[in-house]
């Protein structure tokens, strides 16, 4: 008794020399010193990765009056104007290029969504041989820069008749090995025992994977349409190898290969950007519920 008494007596005493030491923070909280830092830290990723994109926001709404080549130019337009966006749409065919980017990219999204999910699902819920093998071979294409294939990957959309086609932009793209590996591991996650369970009723493979296995990778899903969309629709040396016929370029490759007209205008430059990265900001906006949901989303749903 004597024992646990002097026991209780040093545990309290060292606690408490602990809690001296630290201040009633705890361990877990960090100092003012390091919050200062965090968001210094944070400041300065935000300055280099927004920064350059309000520039360029900054630069479209600027009147032809306002001098952007000074030593120190204003960052706020002293007369702001939409001048820009209008003579944008009158030089450019925007409207026909964006079409063509959203066939593109509607192909590479739902060939990820499908592809990848069927592929993930079977790797990670579906006993086959040659499953090791399958995933050794995904991890091998991973490691080549595109690069490295990418005149292999022009001859075999010739040989197919797709060169200078929306298809042969898109068809490389449909299937990400990535995504694969993204799906599988969110398949992973979910317990086995729904998929015994499911067994026991009765179901297939494929009524597994609709009314089991979707349910449950909502935010995974979501993470790959976007990256998938903004792959395609920002893509340029690939739509620029494959295209040759002018009305079928995408908004990146018509805006650059007609840059020219706006030599002396980089305000019209800015303002072709800036109408590039609205589809992006509209189809997140749509997404965004199930993107930050990632793969870790709520309760498994039974």
């Amino acid at each position: 008794m004597a024992v646990t008494s002097r026991t209780v007596v040093s545990g309290t005493a060292t606690s408490s020399a602990v809690t001296s030491r630290t201040g009633s923070r705890g361990f877990a909280t960090p100092s003012a010193r390091e919050v200062v830092l965090r968001y210094a830290l944070l400041v300065l990723a935000l300055f280099i990765t927004v920064g350059p994109f309000l520039w360029q926001l900054s630069t479209s709404l600027k009147g032809a009056g306002e001098d952007i080549y000074t030593a120190n130019p204003s960052f706020l337009p002293s007369e702001p104007t939409f001048d820009n966006y209008a003579k944008a749409f009158e030089a450019v065919p925007i409207l026909g290029f964006a079409g063509n980017s959203i066939v593109v990219a509607g192909i590479v999204v739902l060939g990820n969504i499908v592809g990848a999910t069927m592929a993930g699902y079977a790797l990670a819920r579906l006993r086959f041989r040659g499953v090791k093998l399958v995933m050794g071979a995904i991890l091998l294409t991973m490691l080549l820069p595109g690069e490295a294939t990418i005149v292999a990957q022009y001859l075999t959309i010739r040989q197919l008749g797709l060169a200078d086609t929306l298809l042969g932009v898109a068809l490389p793209g449909a299937i990400g090995m990535l995504n694969v590996l993204l799906m599988r591991t969110a398949f992973a996650a979910i317990p086995k025992e729904l998929d015994e369970a499911a067994i026991v009723d009765g179901a297939n493979a494929w009524q597994r994977l609709v009314h089991v296995g979707l349910p449950n990778v909502l935010g995974m899903l979501a993470v790959i349409a976007i990256f998938s969309f903004i792959g395609a629709w920002d893509d340029f040396l690939w739509p620029l190898i494959v295209l040759t016929t002018p009305e079928k370029f995408t908004l990146t490759v018509g805006l650059e290969y007609l840059s020219g007209t706006f030599t002396n205008n980089p305000r019209v430059v800015a303002a072709g950007t800036m109408i590039a990265f609205i589809p992006i900001v509209v189809f997140f906006a749509a997404l965004q519920r199930y993107f930050f949901r990632g793969v870790d989303e709520g309760a498994i749903k039974g």
